[in-house]
Parts: C-alpha cells; structure tokens; sequence
C-alpha cells in the first residue's frame, strides 16, 4: 500500500516540476577589463545579466560608478556588443535609463563581424538609431540598458569571440570610477568562463520525489522490523 501512495506522490511532484520547465533563471557577469585610453582598473565597470524566460532571453545591462554607455570608434560605434548568429533571434523591447536618445534605440543579430578595439568582433549590437544622438560627451545619461532577444537561450548568446569575449559596453567614464580619469571613453567587456546554469525544476523535483521514496521505504522497514 505504501508503495501505491508514493509512487503515487513522485507522480504527482513529477506533474508540478513538468508544469516549472517554464521557470526563468538567470546569469550574472561582471566587466572584469577595459580597452580605455589612459588606462583603467581592472574591475567596477558594472554588470550583465541575462535570464531566460521562455523562448526569449532579457538583458539588463547596469553600468556602476556614474559610468554611461556612449558611441564611439573604439566600440565600433555601438553601444553594446555580444555574439548572436541564431537562427530566427531578433532584438525588441530596447530601453536605456535614466534618459533615452532622441533617435530611439536599433538592435542587430546575425551581423557581419564588428570591430571593437582590443576585445574581438561580434556579430549582435544595439545602437543609437541616430548615431549623433550617442557620440561621446553629447550622449544622454545612460547607465541602465535593457532589451530582450527573442528565438534564444541563455546559453546561445553566452558565446565567447575567437579574442576570449562575451559582452563589450563602450563607455565614459564616471566621475566616481576608481583609476579612471573622467572624460575618458572606450570598451569594457567580459572575457569570464560562462557561470554554471542553474538545475532546472524538473530534475530538482524529480530528484526529490526519488529522495522522498527512499524515506518511505525506509521508513516502511522499520515500522516492519519494531512489529
């Protein structure tokens, strides 16, 4: 009988874990060094988190210290560059924070290689629709930027360049920026392995349902042996 109720209770955490596939998660990673003229520290710069929420993948991109995005040369005239040459993906929802450009927001995927000084080419960026809007000390403040990549995973934009590069911001820095005069400009990227992806529900829960049968039985063999 006790085998009946739990093998009736794995089925059961089986059915919720299967309904949990859908659950988001996310990746976090830190600028860890920089291609600025005059030099620059070698972390502080902000950070990239990616989460994966169905089949689309947001991006939030924060920018510490006062630093904000700008175009420039260097950054191959982008304000953010990462790998993307999946099939159907497309760049929506674009947004930048505190101010947004006049022009509005683009983003590519599946590019012909861009260049940004010192850290490789990539094949996905967003950018200033009007590049005016976002050359060097005349861009609006923008520390904040956020978009989704839609047709994709975490996994598939997580893709190092041939130079060892994930993610490149082109930056000015912030009058708080340690070691980094302000009113300097160029790329930050990051070039770290990509972070374990976290256990999906359903395995978590299946493995748990196994957990809980074993307690059962166990459990079972006692009462039997005390009777």
């Amino acid at each position: 009988m006790w085998v009946r109720s739990a093998l009736n209770g794995v089925a059961a955490l089986f059915a919720i874990s299967v309904a949990m596939t859908g659950v988001s998660y996310a990746d976090t990673f830190t600028f860890t060094s920089c291609h600025i003229t005059g030099g620059c520290p070698s972390t502080g710069f902000g950070t990239v988190t990616l989460t994966q929420s169905g089949t689309s993948v947001n991006f939030s991109v924060s920018l510490a210290n006062g630093n904000r995005f700008v175009e420039t040369g260097a950054g191959g005239g982008e304000l953010f560059l990462f790998n993307d040459t999946l099939p159907g993906s497309t760049i929506t929802t674009i947004a930048t924070a505190p101010t947004t450009p006049a022009g509005g927001l683009s983003g590519f995927t599946n590019l012909s290689p861009v260049m940004a000084d010192g850290t490789g080419t990539f094949t996905a960026s967003v950018e200033c629709t009007t590049a005016s809007d976002c050359n060097g000390g005349s861009a609006p403040t923008m520390n904040s930027l956020t978009f989704t990549v839609t047709n994709a995973t975490v996994a598939g934009l997580e893709t190092a360049n041939a130079a060892g590069n994930i993610f490149v911001a082109d930056i000015l820095c912030g009058a708080t920026q340690a070691g980094c005069t302000g009113g300097l400009t160029g790329p930050v990227d990051v070039s770290t392995p990509t972070p374990p992806v976290p256990i999906p529900g359903t395995v978590w829960l299946f493995g748990t349902a196994l957990a809980g049968l074993g307690l059962l039985g166990r459990r079972k063999r006692k009462a039997q042996a005390i009777a």
